[in-house]
């Protein structure tokens, strides 16, 4: 179940950025879902299980790249023969993981029946756009982060964390 969530997810990704980001290139996206010409084949997949679902659950499945991809001009661009995904399935109902899982795609050319060894260059484009955006995001959310934890720090040093500080028993105390 979790890895049919998983490739239907991947078909989504894809459609997105066909959509929203790569428009130009929109029929070459959308022949990536099929058998006629480029298309995605599933190498491998590993799902970490972290709970059943149950109906009338809803899902969300969230893609991203897992390695960096090389630039358009890069000499060696066989290094991202293959891409590598992170995925992650939430359960709607429950607000948390019910899956992780890694994927392996490869390209394949159904006409002359052949994985392809390099990317094609507008998909390596987008694929390094996204990167990029992920990588802002990121940061911008490790920021966050720090900031939580640097309040969470100043409200504790303004209240328990202090010189002469005693920690309150409540009605436990009064017995």
């Amino acid at each position: 179940m979790y890895v049919r969530y998983a490739e239907t997810g991947r078909v989504n990704w894809s459609r997105n950025i066909a959509l929203h980001h790569d428009p130009e290139n929109s029929k070459e996206w959308s022949q990536l879902m099929g058998s006629t010409s480029v298309g995605y084949i599933l190498k491998s997949i590993k799902v970490d299980f972290k709970f059943p679902m149950m109906f009338p659950d809803q899902i969300s499945v969230y893609h991203k790249l897992s390695n960096e991809p090389p630039a358009p001009n890069d000499p060696n661009p066989r290094h991202f023969s293959n891409l590598r995904l992170d995925v992650l399935i939430m359960s709607e109902a429950k607000q948390r993981p019910a899956a992780r899982c890694e994927e392996d795609v490869v390209l394949y050319d159904y006409r002359i029946a052949k994985k392809l060894n390099i990317l094609p260059t507008w998909m390596l484009v987008q694929y390094r756009k996204l990167w990029e955006a992920q990588e802002v995001a990121k940061q911008a959310n490790r920021e966050k982060v720090k900031d939580i934890e640097r309040r969470v720090r100043e409200l504790e040093v303004g209240t328990w964390d202090r010189e002469g500080a005693v920690e309150s028993m409540g009605s436990a105390a009064s017995s």
